[in-house]
Formats: structure tokens, sequence, C-alpha cells
């Protein structure tokens, strides 16, 4: 090999450290990155993608400084008058430097060519990023989804409840935000989940996990931004089989308590076969390319339910179809589309199912599923001069999400809890719960501006979003009515059944439930943004950012019911050269970030939501008869109460239940770093993180004002803080202006439940009051010490490691709650009443106190190669959560378990006539949070082995790779009601509920051209 070749590839490697794992700085929303550097004063200088025939031409500076932003990903050649020639690699969200100055810079560790010099430190960034390319996953044993790409970040972790998602820096799931060149495509109505295209649709990815620039908002966790692949000047076309067979599949293990199986698992498998054809090239050369690719998909998911006495055999088959196209309009305007469908449907049939023999028996259902929909994005760019460039985008991501079953009209939904009577035939006739049609549609523009001053990078935009959901939901069956069936302790306030007091005799309750909602809600978020990056030395680069916000949610009626603004987001950050060869760089950032308010509250509060409950106590089971198939059905006994406090049907006056000065959520984030190459393959990092999240949004029951007792209200509003909202101000009874609660020290009634033994029999007398309580300010930290270790690949291997030590701590995870696998958004059980979340300060549920991850790649021979993943993390701490609390009778979860003189009959072994006793009398001990231990650690190792070969013009090329190769399936969350009612401990409590996916298999196979 020859000097030049091997200057080449130390060039190569020392750029891919940079890029790989280094701190790049955002770029445009993200979709675009940038070349940069100096040259002689006055020069032109060039950059060229050969690919595409692409051309742009600056002038440098009278300091010889150039920039050429803007560039779609890709590799480019770059060239000073009359100096040597560069070759750069352009990558998503990245600055890349390139010194053509006639006085090269010397460095032992990186190539110098002529007049050529590339920096592998980009000391222009201050945020904490991760990039990575489709060339380099394919060499790995990653999952083809963009969250097993974001996983490979350090200080992500993938969610444990059931609603998944993943944490960012020890945030909750809800608070990430995911484009696709340009495009916002995060659910706005939950906020877990995203709009996700097939993997062979990307190129290329970042994970930015921190610091990020002001033209990124409504995020206080992570954003994973992707670019879909493109077209050149040469036709190319493909095809690729991925193959999952359920055979290649281990058994997930099944759950027991005491010999009895209570967690069915070992049925479920999934049969996955897709295979995708694409082609690109050109449509005029140097002009106009396109990228076009369409996948045909059969996935037959399996499963049992809980008790492994139904069978679910699913089927869907709907194509995925995608494409780019961009125009070089001009050398200095170019037009970028990107559009694609991910609509998907899925046909469930139910059959009766006997675990023992393995028989699937009888048909009992049919429902089906649908989601996606159709996602665009068109960008135009352009050079204005050489110091100022635009690019406006426009485009739209839809969602639709959508269950049925054409069993929906006769047939109601039953559950039965763990405890309660077998009827001994399968519950109701349906396995539809709801009726369920939503089309979330999100319309997005956005125009971005970078105008270079001297020493000043300035760039500003605006950016703007309306988001519509459009909701039809209603419980499947005569009436509308979903039964649930509890166990019950008599003669107590069970939470199960409403907290109502249970009869005597009866053991178990139940809920017959009716819920409904319609009607199109619309929130609108708009955002102005200014920044400057000043290079105020050579070696040092600050960067000062201030964005502003605004937030506009809107009800059934679209009337603006929760409106915020006047949120600024200053952001500072520095990046500083300390030897002034781009080899190492000192960093840090102090940023503020705002979290939108998700569509969901438009839905369950600006909406005609109806959720009433009745409670009975059980009866027994009736057996019917369905199409020869029998199915029970509760029988309703003696009448407890009803609530619709949660919703009466109708919008009602959204001004007494939402706070007229909300403030909204928002994070303060303090990182520093430090990075360094380390000769031409190595570089390493550490970085410090200091998060502290202000605020909360949540439904909290407001039940007394300056009136005393007033009656209930579910307000949303801030916990811990003053809450305005339209009431009664003069204690007349009627509501006639603005009050203000106080709801640090007050805004909950406090009462006692009395009782009289009577007949010989306990009987509720009366309640006592006790006064006024309030809330606890929520509380989230989050700390934590990184470390990252790379080696660049050079055809031979490749590695990287980290390290993170972290802590994350308080009262509140965030808008969901994980511990108790609540994921109804910005509605959780935390604040419903000042006492769930009272002395509840601890370890939190996203806390992994130790995360190791590596990867690496090592290539046998010229045509083989291996690849590995690890990903280890401490588990999360576990709370025994009480139902109770000392100060109230009512019963949510809390950090409290009653100990003694819980109930009456405890209290009274041989009660007489005249006995007394209340809900005050109860002993309680404080249950702190995580003080019940840990949970195991999360261990998933994964290998592929791959092969390629070339065949004239044809490249083919297999994977075979295998996820969790050691079938380790640790739980990843546990029950945590220690008190399944008051005084009496859940025989689950500590028991395993979901578990880490078992081992499984998948073949890729490919031929390209």
């Amino acid at each position: 090999m020859n000097s030049r070749i091997l200057r080449k590839a130390a060039l190569a490697m020392a750029l891919g450290a940079c890029l790989g794992t280094m701190a790049p700085m955002a770029m445009g929303q993200s979709a675009t990155g940038a070349v940069a550097g100096r040259a002689e004063a006055g020069a032109r200088v060039t950059i060229t993608n050969p690919a595409t025939g692409f051309t742009r031409t600056v002038t440098a500076g009278e300091d010889g400084s150039y920039r050429l932003p803007l560039l779609p990903p890709g590799t480019y050649t770059v060239q000073a008058e009359g100096g040597q020639q560069a070759t750069v690699t352009v990558t998503l969200g990245a600055t890349a430097s390139v010194n053509l100055a006639a006085e090269p810079a010397t460095l032992q560790s990186i190539e110098v060519v002529g007049t050529r010099f590339v920096t592998p430190v980009d000391v222009t960034s201050t945020e904490s990023a991760m990039n990575i390319n489709a060339e380099e996953l394919a060499r790995l044993p990653v999952d083809r989804n963009v969250t097993s790409v974001a996983l490979l970040a350090p200080g992500v972790a993938s969610g444990s409840a059931s609603f998944g998602g993943i944490s960012f820096g020890g945030s909750s799931v809800a608070e990430n935000a995911f484009y696709v060149n340009g495009l916002n495509v995060t659910d706005f109505y939950n906020r877990v989940g995203f709009s996700e295209a097939p993997f062979d649709f990307y190129e290329d990815f970042q994970v930015k996990t921190g610091g990020y620039s002001v033209e990124f908002g409504r995020t206080t966790g992570g954003v994973v931004n992707a670019v879909a692949r493109s077209g050149t000047n040469e036709f190319h076309y493909g095809s690729k089989l991925v193959w999952g067979p359920k055979d290649w599949e281990s058994s997930a293990r099944d759950s027991y308590l005491d010999g009895e199986r209570y967690l069915t698992r070992s049925k479920d498998k999934t049969d996955s076969t897709r295979l995708n054809v694409w082609a690109s090239g050109p449509i005029v050369k140097d002009r106009l390319f396109f990228f076009a690719m369409y996948e045909g998909r059969k996935v037959e998911p399996e499963n049992t339910n809980d008790a492994g006495t139904s069978f679910n055999r699913g089927d869907s088959d709907d194509g995925f179809w995608g494409t780019t196209l961009d125009w070089q309009v001009t050398d200095r305007n170019l037009l970028s589309l990107m559009a694609f469908s991910n609509e998907n449907r899925t046909d469930t049939t139910t059959y009766a199912y006997d675990f023992d023999s393995g028989k699937v028996g009888q048909k009992l259902s049919d429902s089906y599923s649908e989601t996606g929909g159709t996602n665009w994005a068109l960008t135009w760019s352009s050079y204005l001069t050489d110091n100022l460039s635009m690019k406006v985008m426009h485009g739209r991501n839809e969602r639709n999400s959508v269950t049925g079953s054409p069993n929906d009209v006769d047939c109601n939904y039953v559950t039965r809890a763990s405890g309660v009577p077998d009827p001994g035939v399968p519950l109701g006739c349906t396995n539809n719960a709801t009726v369920y049609d939503r089309n979330d549609e999100r319309k997005q523009s956005r125009i971005d501006f970078e105008w270079g001053l001297g020493d000043h990078l300035l760039r500003f935009g605006i950016d703007d979003e309306r988001n519509t959901s459009d909701l039809d939901q209603v419980y499947s069956g005569p009436g509308g009515v979903q039964y649930n069936v509890y166990t019950a302790t008599p003669l107590t306030n069970n939470s199960n059944c409403g907290g109502f007091l249970v009869p005597a005799g009866y053991t178990a309750c139940v809920r017959a439930r009716q819920y409904a909602i319609f009607g199109e809600f619309e929130s609108t978020n708009r955002a102005y943004y200014v920044e400057d990056n000043w290079s105020i030395t050579d070696n040092l680069v600050l960067n000062l950012g201030l964005r502003y916000e605004e937030f506009d949610n809107k009800d059934a009626e679209g009337r603006t019911y929760i409106k915020m603004d006047d949120m600024w987001a200053p952001r500072l950050g520095f990046s500083w050269d300390p030897v002034g060869q781009g080899t190492m760089k000192v960093f840090g950032n102090i940023g503020r970030y705002f979290l939108p308010v998700a569509n969901v509250i438009n839905i369950k509060q600006g909406g005609a939501l109806l959720d009433a409950r009745t409670y009975y106590g059980l009866d027994g089971w009736e057996i019917r008869e369905r199409d020869g198939v029998q199915y029970a059905v509760p029988v309703l006994g003696q009448y407890m109460g009803f609530d619709d406090d949660q919703g009466d049907g109708t919008v009602g006056d959204l001004r007494a239940e939402v706070d007229a000065d909300m403030d909204p959520v928002y994070q303060d984030e303090l990182i520093l770093g430090f990075q360094q190459v380390l000769g031409e393959k190595w570089s390493w990092g550490a970085r410090g993180i200091y998060r502290k999240l202000h605020n909360a949004i949540d439904d909290i029951n407001i039940t007394a004002t300056h009136c005393g007792r007033v009656p209930s209200v579910w307000v949303m509003g801030n916990p811990g803080k003053d809450v305005t909202i339209w009431g009664d101000t003069d204690c007349d009874g009627s509501n006639d202006g603005y009050i203000t609660v106080d709801t640090s020290k007050g805004g909950y009634w406090t009462e006692s439940d009395d009782y009289e033994y009577i007949d010989g029999e306990w009987e509720y007398v009366g309640s006592t009051p006790t006064g006024q309580r309030g809330w606890s300010k929520p509380k989230r930290t989050y700390k934590a010490l990184e470390l990252q270790l790379d080696r660049a690949w050079d055809g031979k291997w490749a590695f990287n490691a980290s390290y993170t030590l972290s802590w994350s701590e308080g009262n509140a995870e965030g808008p969901v709650n994980t511990d108790t696998n609540f994921g109804d958004t910005g509605r959780t059980e935390n604040f419903d009443d000042p006492f769930v979340n009272y002395r509840g300060h601890g370890p939190l549920a996203n806390d992994h106190r130790h995360q190791v991850k590596l990867r690496g790649t090592y290539a046998l021979t010229g045509n083989w190669s291996l690849g590995a993943t690890v990903d280890a993390r401490s588990g999360g701490p576990i709370t025994g959560f009480g139902v109770g609390n000392p100060y109230n009778w009512k019963l949510y979860h809390s950090y409290f378990v009653c100990v003694d003189k819980c109930t009456p009959e405890e209290a009274f072994a041989n009660p007489q006539e005249g006995d007394t006793w209340s809900t005050s009398d109860r002993v309680y001990e404080h249950s702190a949070r995580g003080g019940a231990g840990r949970m195991p650690w999360y261990i998933d190792v994964g290998l592929s082995v791959g092969y390629e070969r070339q065949f004239g013009p044809a490249r083919f090329s297999a994977k075979l790779s295998a996820y969790n190769i050691f079938n380790r399936q640790r739980p990843v969350w546990v029950y945590q009601d220690l008190e399944s009612s008051i005084g009496t401990r859940d025989e689950f409590f500590g028991r395993e509920r979901f578990l880490q996916s078992p081992r499984y298999g998948q073949l890729v196979l490919a031929l390209e051209y």
C-alpha cells in the first residue's frame, strides 16, 4: 500500500472518530450538514458532490474563514483556489472542519497532505450527540427500528412499563422528539410514540442526548433525527429480504405464584417476513434525482391472554411505500420532497384455548386495528448570498389509530382481577374493549436562516405546528358499558370499588363503567429562535441562543382553554480548543427546554367526556351462549355508589377546570464535557450532566377553597402552586368570578369516616372534618457522569464503549408513571390528592445507577465479519405502594401502609354495642420510594455474522443476527402495590410482570446493483 493511500486511511479514521462519537453542531433542523474551515483570505472555496454534480462556491473572509451550510449528507470534495483537493464526509447535523490554508497545521496523529487539513473534533459544537449511518449499522446486530438505534447512545434506556418508549437522561418516555428529513413525526396525542418507516428507508441517524440548539424545542428528553435515502447520478436498484421466523424465537417464561400460573407468555410469538425492492438514480443528470422503495410485509403475531384461556392469532400484510425527490434547480437552490406511507391493518381472531393440552378451541371473536398514515415534507434550500442561506419546509405527519370488532354492538367487555372466582368459561363475548377511531394530523411549517457576519454566525427562524386529533371513542357492547370485577374487603372503602364502602358479605365488586368521547381537538405550537455562534478567537467559540415558545390547546368547540406564552428558553454554550490543533476540546452549555401539553388533555378534559362508574357487589356469574360458545358476565348485586367526577358527558365551563394562569413544564440543563483524539484511530470523552425539571401539569382534585369545603372539581394546573379558576368569590354557592387557591397549603378538604357498632354490624355514621391540606411541589433531578471510548472503523475492526453513572431522583417521574404502569400522559395519579405524592421523594422509576454499552465489528476476511452489542444496566427501584394515608380516608396509591387498626374488625376483636371506630384510628408506616429494593440487572447481548461478495455489478450480502443471545428473561417491571386494600398485603407485590424479550433470530439477505 503506498503512502498516499495510507494517509487517506488515516484521515478517514480520524474523521470517523469525530463523526461517530463526538458532539456535532446542529444544522437547520438537522436534515443537512455543513463544512467550515480556513483558507487564504479572499480565496474562492468550491465544494462538489461527485455523485450528484452538486457544486457550491463561496469566498473566504478577510480572516480566511469560510462556511458551506445546508449540505445534504454525502461525500464531497472541497478545494480552494490553487490549493489541493480534500475529500470530506458530511453527516447529519454535523459540521466537518477542513483547513485549506497555505500554512497547514501539523499534527502527528492527523493526516496533512499539501495544504489540506481535516480536523477530527468539531470545536464549534456545544451539544451532545451520537451520529451513526446505515453502513455502520449494517455491520452490527441492531434490531431494525429507530428505537434500537437510539438505545446505542449513552444514558438512553428502554421503557419498562406496558406503554414502552425510551428514556433519555432520566426523563420519562413521554418527553422526546423524533424527526425524519426535518419533519416532526412525534406522537402529539400521548407523546410516547412516533411515526416510523422501515429501516431500509433511512440513510443516517443522529441521537441528541443534551445541549441541543435553540432550533429544537418541545422536548425535555432527547431528540432523534433520521434522514431518508436519496438518489445520485448512477442508477442503483436492489432487493432485501428480512426474515424472522417464530421458530427462531425462544419461548417466553410463564410466571407462577405458589405453583399457580398467573401470567402466560410461553405461547407468544411472531412470524415476520419483509421483502423490499428499491431503485434510485437520476431523472435529469446533475439536476433531478429519485429514490423509491416498496416493502411487502407479512407479520403474524400469536399470543394468549394472561390466564392462558384464550389464544389470539393476528395477520398483517399491508405494504409500505416511500420516496425522495431531490431537484437542484440551480447551483444556489434545491428542492426536496420526502414522502412515505406506513398505513397498516392487523386482523386478529380469538379462540378458546386449553393451555395444558395446547389445543386451540372454538373461535370466540374477531377484532382489527389500524395504524399509520401518509407523511410528507417539501423543503426549499436557497443560498441567497455567500454568507446568507435559507431553508423553508412544509409538511404533514399523519397517525391513525383504529380498533374495532364485528361484535362491538352486541358484546360487552368483561375483565376479572386475580383472586376473583373463575366462572370456568371465557369472560364476555368480545376481545375488543373499545370501539376507537382517532386520526392525528400535524401540519408543520418552518423557515430557517443562517447568516455569517465576520466572527459571528447568526441563525434564526420560525417553527409552527398545527396538531389536530379527530376522535370517536366508546366502550363496546349494549349501553357502552365495560364490566371490571375486583376483589374487595367487606366494610372497607376499597380503592378498586371507587372508594365506596363494601357491604357486608361481599368479597368482590363490579365496576360498570361507561366511557365515551368524540370531537375534533386542536393544539398549535409556535416558536421563534435566534442564535449567535461567536468565534471569539480561533480556539474559543461562544454559543448564545434564545428560543421563544407559545402553546395553545383548544377544546372540542375550538375554544382556547390552555394557552401558555412568554416562554423564553435561553441557551449558552462554549467550546474551547486548548491546544489549537483540533484534537481536543473542553465544552459546556446551560439551557432551558419547554414541554408542550399533549393532545390527550384536550380530549379528556376539553371534550364531551362521559366517564360514569357505577359500583355493585358481585352476586356470581351468569353463563350465556353466542354462536355456540359459552361466556360469562357478572351478576350485579347490591348497589354501592356512582361517580362521574371524571366526566359527565358535557364540556362544561372549563374556566372552573383549568388554571387560568398556568405555568409551563420546563427543564434546566447543565453540561460540562471534554473530548480528545488519541492517535489516528482512538478517541475518548467525558461528560457531566445536571438536569432539573420544574413544574408539572396534571389533574388535581380541588375540594376546598376560601369558602371551606366545595363540590369536587378536577382542575388541570400546577400542583403545589397557585391555581386560578372560575369559582365562588362570595361563598353564596354560585360561581361568579376568579378565585386563587394556593395548592401548596390547601385546596383539598380532609376528613375521616366514622363507624358505630349497631345491631351486630358496623355502620357508617358520618365523617369528621380534619381541615385542608396542600400538595407537594413536583421535583425531579438527574445527575450523571458519562465516559466514552471509541475506535474508528479502519476496514478491520471498530469499537465503542460507554459507561454512565447516574442518579434520577425526585417525587415525579414526568407526565407518565412507570412505577404504577400509568401511561395516560398528563393525567397521572401523582397529584390527584395531596397524599398520593406526600413524602414520595426518592429514586425514580428511570433511575438506573449504572449503564454499560459496548458495540464492535471485526472483519474476519474480506467477505466475512462479526458484530456484537452489549446493553447492560442496573435495575430500577421497587416501591411498596399503599392505598391509603394517615390524613384522609380517600384511597389512592400512597407512600404509607396500614399496620394496625386498619379495619373495625381488627381494632375490636369483640365489639360491643355502641363501640365506635374511625379511619383516623388507623396506624400507618411510611413506605419510602424505592424502599423495597431494586430489580435485577438488564443485560442484552447481540451477535451477528455477516457475509458479502461482489459479482460483477451486483453485490450480495447476508447477515444472521441473534438478539439477547443468552436468553436472559429477567423482570424489567414488577408489581409494586404492597397493599391490595387497607391493611391487606397484595400477594403479587414484587412479583414479575414484564420481562426482557426472549432470544430471537433474524436473517437479512440483500442483492444490490
